[in-house]
């Protein structure tokens, strides 16, 4: 199934988590309000999971509110949630594990049908995720999801997949000027069966912005945990000093556009041919105004797109498949991840 009213800017609820920064997200103008406030400037489509504690439940109360419906019409709101299993329950997932899941997000959500499930795997060797893969395929058709997707899978399984007949929408991954591990294997492969690749992290978790740039590394503590993330990534890629070429880049850029970094950065994947959309962070509205001027005005050129290429291929690659380095549970990539969170 394709997804003609996915819009190419995406509103992320990761930020809206409890637990996700120092503070929660009634310090920062509240999840409502937020949300209210993006859906009042056009956009439709938002994305959650059912391990970003309370944000389905925030979706659910203003789709309720606004007596909102998830169709095709203009008016109309596409929620995107992930099924993320516990790392604890892999070996034991139930067909019955997956649907009790999948109806909690219905209920959160308040929505008979789930738009599209994007499904992550923690560790391929526990468990048999194809297996619950079935089960979401069963689910879709008795009509509980209308699309299947998938989270930060690689190009091997997702093979392994496509050859179990399990159709498969879009793969949402990490991508960005940094790390554009997706086009190496995985791109090719999606693009030969139409899958959409959905990319969030396009600005590192606010690190491909003017805030950084100029500017020393950030150390502990950090504002919020996705900053920790992405310096794991920088420092892959060549470190500090290496990064802030980039920036510079990006900042000429974004001077002869009239914008910000964080824009041209998102912007950047935007022009990337696999990319269908770009998910934005959305902690409050104080960036709204950037994320209209993506979604609405900027535009790269070719030779904007080659600037940027050129000066990072001066530095490394970030090794590996799709989500590679963070699947290893006792690396430094895997070492920061929060694995069990899919609680009742």
């Amino acid at each position: 199934m394709k997804l003609p009213y996915l819009n190419k800017v995406i509103v992320g609820g990761w930020q809206l988590a409890d637990g996700h920064s120092a503070e929660n997200s009634a310090a920062f103008e509240g999840g409502l309000k937020v949300i209210e406030s993006y859906y009042a400037a056009g956009f439709r489509t938002f994305d959650c999971a059912d391990i970003y504690t309370g944000v389905e439940a925030l979706l659910g109360t203003f789709i309720k509110t606004h007596g909102l419906k998830n169709g095709l019409g203009p008016d109309d709101i596409q929620v995107h949630t992930k099924y993320v299993p516990d790392m604890a329950s892999l070996d034991n997932l139930s067909k019955d594990d997956t649907e009790r899941i999948i109806d909690r997000s219905r209920t959160r959500l308040g929505l008979d049908a789930l738009n599209l499930v994007q499904f992550h795997w923690w560790h391929y060797p526990s468990g048999d995720y194809l297996a619950a893969l079935d089960s979401l395929n069963s689910l879709k058709q008795v009509g509980k999801i209308k699309a299947i997707g998938l989270t930060n899978f690689d190009t091997a399984h997702l093979q392994e997949i496509l050859d179990r007949g399990i159709p498969i929408t879009s793969i949402q991954t990490q991508y960005s000027v940094i790390d554009r591990r997706a086009t190496d294997k995985l791109e090719p492969l999606m693009k030969s069966h139409d899958i959409a690749l959905l990319c969030y992290g396009s600005v590192a978790g606010g690190l491909l912005s003017d805030a950084y740039l100029g500017k020393a590394q950030p150390t502990e503590p950090y504002d919020n945990r996705s900053l920790i993330k992405y310096l794991l990534m920088i420092e892959e890629m060549g470190g500090w000093e290496a990064f802030q070429e980039i920036l510079e880049v990006l900042r000429n850029i974004a001077d002869d556009k009239n914008t910000d970094i964080a824009t041209i950065a998102s912007s950047y994947c935007l022009n990337q041919s696999s990319v269908r959309a770009c998910i934005v962070g959305a902690r409050n509205t104080k960036h709204l105004a950037e994320h209209l001027q993506l979604r609405d005005s900027i535009e790269l050129t070719e030779s904007d797109c080659n600037r940027i290429d050129e000066v990072r291929q001066q530095f490394a690659t970030i090794p590996g498949d799709v989500y590679a380095l963070e699947r290893d549970v006792d690396g430094k990539h895997g070492r920061i991840m929060k694995y069990n969170l899919n609680k009742s």
